[in-house]
């Protein structure tokens, strides 16, 4: 048989162990424990804010994001079709509704359509940004940095102080992602907006099984998600409660996964890089199959790979390469459904979506984890240059 390549598994060391037994050592193992407070720690100083609160998951931080910032029913939010459906559901949640928007070649929300989508289907008045359509207000944006590829986060920026909107950037796939060049050089995603969410779900480039971190630069806002992430708790000696809360605190067994797998972030990244590139090198050579590329003013974690296949020149359409790949055990995936037209979201607003439809049809997303071994690539890369001469094995 076949060796079994997955498409992105997690980076486990055996040192992790010694967390483990303290956890069960103590009985800290619930969401209580020093692991929890280290691992907010790290995470802070690695990205460089001065706080951070874990939660449950990616998904618990953009519903506590979203919330903190006072998003509720009637308003909008902005959001990309290009994204796992986790980045829109949070809005419902809170009784908002999405607004759908394009997306560019690198995968993420296009500004320039934003841009032009609030200029001219949108009007501001006494501070507050309504739809002309829906006669709604649109609060906020979700920015996603869809693969670990930041988006143009200085152009929303500019967007979002024009008129006065919040923005919550999902980098829930870019921990360790940052600028390199303009005015946020040196800045990692998740913490240019007013809030930021990572995630440490087992397929991310760290991993705490689950769980996930809020980042922000204003504390009182990482306070409010700290409070309501413990069910609100405003006396917790005799169990008062001011508010609707959640139970979306991360455990302590969790957290101590996490403070090892920080700690090897780099390493992670600098794996998936040099795997990156030999893709790039070899399927160069391989009419029909083009590897997208991540921004070059930016340091992106490289967390997936993207490879566009064009039918015409491969020999094959995406369909029938997925299918092949999966069944010689080489775990490839296509890009998300667009979000616009699953069934919860078909009625919502979607703004010109055009550029979505072709990476939807035509990408695929191949192996990529950070234990990949150069072998496992060339196993791969085989494997499609097999398929462009139709030799099928």
């Amino acid at each position: 048989m076949n060796k079994v390549i997955p498409l992105s598994v997690p980076n486990l060391s055996l040192d992790i162990l010694k967390n483990i037994k303290e956890t069960i050592e103590t009985g800290w193992v619930s969401t209580g424990g020093r692991f929890i407070k280290e691992f907010e720690e790290k995470t802070a100083k690695y990205v460089g804010v001065e706080k951070a609160v874990s939660c449950q998951s990616g998904t618990a931080g953009l519903h506590l994001a979203l919330r903190v910032l006072g998003i509720g029913s009637g308003d909008e939010v902005v959001v990309p079709t290009v994204t796992f459906i986790a980045a829109v559901n949070p809005v419902r949640y809170v009784g908002a509704e999405p607004v759908f928007m394009d997306c560019d070649d690198t995968l993420n929300m296009d500004m320039d359509k934003l841009e032009e989508f609030l200029e001219n289907e949108c009007y501001y008045i006494d501070g507050k940004l309504m739809n002309k359509k829906t006669n709604k207000v649109i609060k906020a944006v979700i920015v996603v940095h869809v693969f670990g590829n930041p988006a143009n986060i200085e152009k929303l920026m500019e967007i979002k102080e024009k008129y006065n909107l919040r923005v919550i950037e999902d980098a829930t796939e870019a921990i360790g992602s940052y600028y390199l060049e303009g005015k946020y050089a040196e800045r990692y995603c998740g913490t240019i907006g007013d809030i930021g969410v990572y995630s440490f779900n087992a397929n991310k480039i760290i991993t705490t099984g689950g769980g996930g971190m809020v980042v922000s630069n204003d504390k009182e806002l990482l306070d409010k998600v700290a409070f309501l992430s413990v069910q609100a708790k405003t006396d917790p000696l005799y169990f008062i409660h001011d508010e609707v809360g959640y139970n979306y605190r991360m455990t302590n067994i969790q957290a101590a996964f996490g403070v090892d797998q920080i700690d090897r972030l780099e390493g992670f990244i600098e794996t998936k890089i040099r795997n990156y590139k030999l893709y790039k090198e070899a399927i160069e050579n391989i009419e029909g199959l083009t590897l997208l590329s991540f921004r070059s003013d930016t340091r992106a974690n490289h967390w997936f790979y993207s490879v566009i296949v064009d039918k015409e020149k491969y020999g094959m359409d995406r369909d029938e390469l997925l299918r092949k790949l999966n069944d010689n055990h080489i775990q490839t995936r296509p890009l998300w459904g667009l979000i616009h037209k699953q069934k919860p979201y078909m009625e919502n607003q979607a703004y010109k979506i055009e550029k979505a439809y072709y990476y939807e049809k035509n990408l695929i997303n191949v192996p990529c984890s950070s234990n990949l071994a150069d072998e496992d690539v060339e196993i791969v890369v085989e494997r499609l240059r097999i398929y462009k001469n139709r030799v099928v094995r």
